[in-house]
């Protein structure tokens, strides 16, 4: 778990890390070594949840070596990954998204990142955020030292 009080703002207890893959953590399907560490690092601290169409069909080789649970999704992924915030408890959950079908999961997770990336960020989704950033790396930093998410979030 991570607990993080904001001065002059709220306290976070987060337990669970969400994250759609394509556009967020990968670029055309692929994820760079220094994300792929990042997330390992934080499934020591966190429950860590890939929710992915799978678009370039690259999820399970990707992060067959990492200690986090891939969730392929098909159909309507807007309101399979809303959902999924709901059953984890989105009071304890950070939700890490790009695309349009992420914006409903940001709205209510406890804590939202936008990664716009290089293949942008929707405009709903960046919206729903509150913090954006431009890389995945960033995204994950954040979560790894606590102390800038104070600096971000302070009131």
């Amino acid at each position: 778990m991570i607990t993080l009080t904001v001065p002059s703002g709220p306290t976070y207890e987060l337990r669970f890390l969400v994250s759609d893959m394509n556009g967020t953590l990968s670029l055309d399907g692929q994820v760079r070594p220094s994300t792929l560490e990042r997330l390992r690092i934080l499934s020591e601290q966190l429950e860590v949840f890939v929710v992915t169409a799978d678009t370039f069909g690259t999820a399970r080789h990707t992060f067959a070596q990492l200690p986090l649970t891939i969730m392929k999704l098909e159909g309507d992924t807007i309101l399979q990954k809303r959902d999924f915030i709901r059953e984890l408890g989105p009071e304890f959950c950070v939700a890490m998204g790009n695309g349009h079908n992420d914006h409903a999961m940001l709205e209510i997770a406890r804590l939202s990142i936008c990664v716009i990336g290089r293949e942008g960020a929707a405009v709903p989704t960046l919206n729903a955020a509150d913090i954006a950033v431009i890389d995945p790396d960033d995204a994950l930093d954040l979560l790894l030292q606590p102390d800038r998410l104070r600096a971000t979030l302070r009131g």
